[in-house]
C-alpha cells in the first residue's frame, strides 16, 4: 500500500518547479469546519472518549440537530483557527469512567494532530484540551455538543 504523504511531501509535489506554490499554482483555502471535522472525527477514533463537549451545550446541540439545516455533530466541541500554513486546536471531552486523563489527552492530540496535518498539509501548532466531565457507567447518554465559543485571544496561527 502506498504510503500517506506527509505535509512537507505536499509542498514539495504543489510546487512543480521549485516555486512558493501559492505564486506558481494557486492557493488552496481550508474552512475552519473542514480541520474541526477532521479532528473531531480523529478524537472519536481514539477509546476511553464519550462525548465531545459539555453538558449545556450538547443539550442545545441535539435541539439544533432537530432543526433543517441544522450544523453536523462531527465537528461540535471543537474550535479551530486555521491559516494559511498553520492551524490551533481547541477540544472539550466527555471522558469514560476510568480511562488515565493524561494518557488519554495523549493519544487524543497525537491522533488528531497527524489526522489534520496529513489531510490538510497545514501545520497544527496545538491541540488544547478541556475534559469537562467524566461519564459514569450508570448515567444515561446525553446528545453531543455544540461548538466551544472563541476565547477572545488573538489569532495564534499564520
Amino acid at each position: 500500500m502506498p504510503q500517506t504523504p506527509t505535509p512537507a511531501d505536499l509542498q514539495k509535489s504543489a510546487t512543480g518547479h521549485g516555486g512558493d506554490p501559492m505564486v506558481d499554482r494557486g492557493r488552496t483555502a481550508l474552512a475552519v469546519g473542514v480541520v474541526e471535522k477532521i479532528a473531531g472525527m480523529a478524537a472519536r477514533e481514539v477509546s476511553g472518549i464519550h462525548a465531545l463537549g459539555s453538558g449545556f451545550t450538547r443539550t442545545f446541540g441535539a435541539v439544533r440537530d432537530r432543526v433543517p439545516g441544522g450544523k453536523s455533530s462531527i465537528g461540535r466541541g471543537i474550535k479551530a483557527e486555521v491559516g494559511e500554513k498553520q492551524t490551533a486546536i481547541d477540544i472539550a471531552l466527555v471522558v469514560e469512567y476510568g480511562v488515565v486523563i493524561p494518557r488519554l489527552a495523549a493519544e487524543v492530540r497525537a491522533n488528531i494532530i497527524e489526522s489534520v496535518e496529513r489531510m490538510t498539509g497545514l501545520e497544527v501548532v496545538e491541540v488544547n484540551i478541556a475534559v469537562n466531565d467524566v461519564h459514569l457507567p450508570d448515567e444515561p447518554d446525553e446528545p453531543e455538543e455544540e461548538e466551544i465559543g472563541s476565547s477572545g485571544r488573538r489569532p495564534r496561527v499564520q
